[in-house]
Parts: C-alpha cells; sequence; structure tokens
C-alpha cells in the first residue's frame, strides 16, 4: 500500500488549503482514511477521517474548518482546510487506518507534505 500527499506548500492566510492523497494497493472504499499533522516542534495531530461509507469525522477542533472528501474513480481522497492561519503550518500526511487486535493504528502512511502559511 502506498500513499502520496500533493498540494500546494505554500498558502496564504485566510486562504483555503486543498491536499490530495493518491493511494495505490488498496481502494479507498474498503478501508478508513486519515489526515493527521505535524507542527514544527510539535507532535501528532489527528485532524479526521473518512470512511468506507463516506462518512466523515473530524477532530473537534478543526471540526469547524475542516473537510474530507473523495474520487473514488481516482482512488484519491482530499482534505480542505479554511481560512488558514500561520498555526496551520506543518508537515501534513495521510494514512490508512486498520484494525490490530481491537485497536484503530494508521499502518501505513505518505511521506507527508510541508505546508507554509505565509503572506
Amino acid at each position: 500500500v502506498q500513499l502520496q500527499e500533493s498540494g500546494p506548500g505554500l498558502v496564504k492566510p485566510s486562504q483555503t488549503l486543498a491536499l490530495t492523497c493518491t493511494v495505490s494497493g488498496d481502494s479507498i472504499t474498503t478501508s478508513y482514511w486519515s489526515w493527521v499533522r505535524q507542527p514544527p516542534g510539535k507532535g501528532l495531530e489527528w485532524m479526521g477521517i473518512i470512511a468506507i461509507d463516506g462518512t466523515t469525522y473530524f477532530s473537534p477542533s478543526l471540526k469547524s474548518r475542516c473537510s474530507i472528501s473523495r474520487d473514488t474513480s481516482k482512488n484519491q481522497f482530499f482534505l480542505h482546510v479554511s481560512s488558514v492561519t500561520p498555526e496551520d503550518t506543518g508537515v501534513y500526511y495521510c494514512a490508512r487506518v486498520s484494525s490490530r487486535g481491537g485497536l484503530e493504528v494508521h499502518d501505513y502512511w505518505g511521506q507527508g507534505t510541508p505546508v507554509t502559511v505565509s503572506s
């Protein structure tokens, strides 16, 4: 399974960040998929997930600004973050969610794409 993030490396404040995750080796309709980010000098922050049926769930702190969608014909899913600020700067990852021993784990990750929010 391989995941590849893509999107603009630089976004201006107040604009919308749009990222794409392209998946190979698995279908996005048979697994759950997450977006995770890591601000500079901080830990990983889970942002949201898209389920097998396309239902989405988000971190409460980001719910008002985030959306996740997908294009099943291209086996891609997308992240949009509106009204970005410099605090949204970081490396953004997409990952697959799998159940292991009753726990949900992120077992496959993309390499990450850096995003800087700056004017």
